[in-house]
């Protein structure tokens, strides 16, 4: 069994992109721009979005946090939107979610210029993903992709099971390991209304969990020499911990993990991925890699 490293691989991919904005500045270009929106005081979101914060600066990016209190109105955050989408300093941005109940989140994301939508939300980026033309792919499928391609796990032709079917893991997560250019894979996606989802997962290569049910995948679902990828980061109290919780996977890792030849670690999988990948992104935004 392999530990799929997260931190190592993000880190190493960090350097890399330190690397190339040094050139590009050092030849006179434009420091990427990535802007965060943040709306509450949700945990988890500062979490995330301080870490994002951490990463600009390891990749040597501009950054800007726009917070704003959980009781904005609808119309004021199109507002600020409209201003991210009309600066032409910020390359990339995002509105950090879950919004509060009272804001329309696909309203939003409809808003941003699928040009600046480093997060590949938008529907525009949806489109050009699900037939493979360039465009920002969403940040946790490519840090997925990226993290099988740098440990030379075989796709191609392999059957690969995906549990969940949200918009933002599920949905492209299956696009993606169907694709040629990406996974090249045998794809099959089960939820929570799949009647056949134990057998599923015990014929499948690769399993992909994305169900945010902790421990939800145990050792009698998997099959010998399985890839294991938990995208699962529920967060589930421990007394023992400084912050009162600690991050709880979709897989029962202690017993799984004898079975399988590769498993990601919850933290330190695919979550340092997630923001590598949402870095990958801004730099294409600044490089004007897809849209002109």
């Amino acid at each position: 069994m392999q530990l799929i490293d997260g931190k190592a691989t993000a880190a190493a991919i960090k350097a890399e992109i330190a690397e190339e904005v040094k050139e590009i500045v050092a030849q006179g270009g434009k420091q990427p721009h990535l802007a965060a929106v943040l709306v509450g005081h949700d945990g988890g979101s500062e979490t995330y979005v301080k870490n994002k914060v951490l990463a600009c600066e390891a990749c040597g990016f501009k950054s800007t946090l726009i917070r704003f209190e959980d009781n904005i109105s609808e119309d004021e955050l199109l507002c600020c939107v409209d201003k991210l989408n009309k600066d032409d300093d910020v390359d990339g941005f995002i509105v950090q979610l879950p919004l509060p109940k009272h804001i329309d989140e696909q309203k939003i994301i409809e808003a941003i210029d699928y040009r600046k939508d480093v997060d590949g939300f938008h529907p525009i980026n949806v489109g050009r993903m699900a037939i493979g033309l360039p465009c920002f792919i969403s940040a946790t499928p490519l840090g997925i992709i990226t993290l099988l391609k740098h440990y030379g796990i075989e796709t191609s032709g392999k059957k690969c099971v995906i549990l969940g079917r949200s918009n933002i893991v599920g949905k492209p997560m299956a696009q993606l390991m169907m694709q040629k250019q990406y996974g090249d894979a045998t794809v099959t996606v089960c939820h929570s209304r799949s009647k056949t989802l134990k057998e599923e997962c015990r014929a499948a290569d690769i399993i992909i969990a994305a169900i945010g049910q902790p421990d939800f995948v145990t050792a009698d679902m998997v099959k010998e020499g399985a890839v294991i990828v938990d995208v699962g980061t529920t967060r589930v109290p421990d007394a023992t911990r400084k912050s009162g919780f600690r991050l709880n996977g979709d897989v029962k890792f202690d017993e799984v993990a004898p079975k399988c030849s590769y498993i990601t670690p919850v933290p330190g999988g695919v979550g340092p991925m997630t923001i590598c990948s949402l870095m990958k992104n801004t730099l294409a935004a600044g490089k004007k890699e897809y849209y002109k």
